[in-house]
């Protein structure tokens, strides 16, 4: 009798053996061609980017809204590194037992229940839509940033969105076009996409190394000091903002029904991906903040800039043609995340089923791509990038903490079932992950928290009125019930 009322309540989980089976890929569509290094490369592709090359200069230097760590930026990326550690084994074990499209989404699906995987997938709709949307605006700052270093100025009209405080913008044009290109390449398919994005991260990781070789002979450790001009509070506020150099890892795992071998490539890219990018971050961090004093640190491009004051302007840039390829990886990589996200959640009743039509020669869900791209598009040619990195590391950390409280369930609730990758040193990882996410959400702003509270009450109020009438489960357990 319980079961009954759970299986039709808010809280029905989808059964593990319920998702689509490894060998019946094909025949629901998605086609496996990924292996672990392109996996990896998506991975590096998705997290190098916005992070290092722009958000770095924000969280150093600060603002009149929060205040900046200054050359203790490093130990804000070692916090937000660890803090996302620990959620990716999280991830690493839940992606070798639930080898399918739809990350946190799909997995909370399998354990907390159905209303918290819509809050989950619901929450990353935000995170993917309005992080593409950043990283587009900020590829358009670096594209025409590279354009003025050839003499080409591109109007105002076309270079910027309509915004407070500046005559003149219309639409970010290049914005736009950037994301309808990357929405043309993965309409093609994840493969190709992955390619490209593999020869991206090359370039851009040729780039950050060169930016650390030249740059390391320039060090002033004088300019380290003071270490903490904020204190422990500049470090955690950065420790919030940088963490939005990490949101990508995770887009691997939505990628686990494309990987010809998931339970094992998975966990492996995950991992591999964020600790090489750890290292990377940290690196620049140090050279960045010893190369120049805080003060003069550029916010808009601060790698690039660095250089150019430091007496290297061929290298800054440089620098800049890099940070925009790294940036068109990130972009690339954010997107294909948000189509898998509304391809998951389409496939399971939660949202209209034509987001799960699947493009006959391409074999990618073609209508959820084209929402994506558009959507992106106009959202990066029509609106300042604003709070955007906040809103999508409020919605991230709130996934990370439900995917590190679903593995712990999991492990109580189904002790035995089979597990490529076993999390170790249990409960302990699930659970300083959930409290250390949760602690970074509280050093975001208070408006930041109001606009996640009203964009969760829209996603219940859709769920209400049709993800839980059309559901899949639903409709299997009702017809279930027919016969018993």
């Amino acid at each position: 009798m319980l079961e009954r009322v759970m299986e039709r309540s808010v809280f029905r989980t989808k059964r593990l053996q319920s998702h689509p089976r490894l060998e019946d890929s094909h025949e629901l569509g998605l086609r496996r061609d990924l292996t672990v290094w392109h996996l990896v490369a998506l991975g590096i592709g998705a997290i190098i980017g916005t992070g290092v090359f722009v958000l770095i200069g924000t969280a150093t230097v600060g603002n009149s809204h929060r205040p900046g760590a200054g050359p203790g930026i490093i130990l804000s990326f070692l916090c937000s590194g660890m803090v996302c550690a620990l959620a990716a084994l999280c991830y690493a074990e839940f992606a070798s037992m639930i080898p399918v499209a739809g990350s946190a989404y799909s997995y909370t699906y399998a354990t907390l229940g159905e209303v918290i995987a819509w809050l989950v997938g619901w929450n990353l709709i935000l995170e993917y839509g309005v992080a593409s949307a950043a990283v587009a605006i900020g590829w358009s700052g670096y594209f025409v940033n590279v354009l003025n270093l050839v003499g080409i100025e591109l109007p105002d009209l076309l270079a910027h969105a309509p915004e407070a405080g500046r005559s003149g913008g219309l639409i970010n044009l290049p914005a736009v076009l950037v994301s309808l290109v990357m929405m043309g390449l993965l309409l093609m398919g994840t493969k190709r996409s992955a390619q490209i994005t593999g020869v991206i991260v090359v370039v851009k990781l040729f780039v950050i190394l060169f930016f650390l070789a030249v740059g390391a002979g320039g060090v002033n450790p004088e300019n380290w000091t003071p270490f903490l001009p904020n204190g422990v509070s500049g470090v955690g506020a950065a420790a919030a903002i940088v963490f939005f150099a990490y949101v990508g890892f995770d887009a691997v795992s939505t990628a686990a029904e494309e990987a010809r071998n998931p339970q094992k490539d998975i966990p492996r890219a995950i991992l591999v991906s964020l600790a090489f990018c750890t290292l990377m971050y940290v690196s620049v961090a140090a050279v960045l903040t010893g190369l120049v004093p805080v003060t003069t640190i550029d916010v808009h491009a601060p790698v690039a800039d660095a250089l150019s004051r430091a007496g290297y302007r061929w290298g800054g840039a440089l620098v800049a043609v890099g940070a925009l390829a790294g940036i068109t990886g990130v972009l690339l990589v954010m997107m294909l995340g948000q189509i898998r996200i509304f391809f998951a959640m389409s496939r399971d009743g939660l949202l209209s089923p034509r987001l799960a039509t699947i493009h006959s020669r391409y074999q990618t869900p073609s209508l959820a791509t084209i929402l994506t791209g558009s959507g992106v598009a106009l959202l990066a040619g029509f609106i300042p990038i604003g709070e955007a990195a906040d809103m999508t590391n409020i919605g991230t950390l709130f996934a990370f903490c439900l995917v590190c409280l679903g593995v712990l369930w999991l492990r109580i609730s189904q002790p035995e079932h089979p597990r490529a990758f076993r999390l170790p040193w249990m409960p302990w990882i699930p659970v300083l992950g959930t409290l250390s996410c949760f602690g970074l959400m509280l050093f975001l702003p208070s408006l930041t928290w109001i606009r996640f509270g009203a964009w969760t009450c829209i996603g219940l109020l859709v769920y209400a009125f049709y993800g839980h009438c059309h559901s899949r489960l639903a409709a299997t357990h009702k017809n279930i019930s027919r016969f018993t």
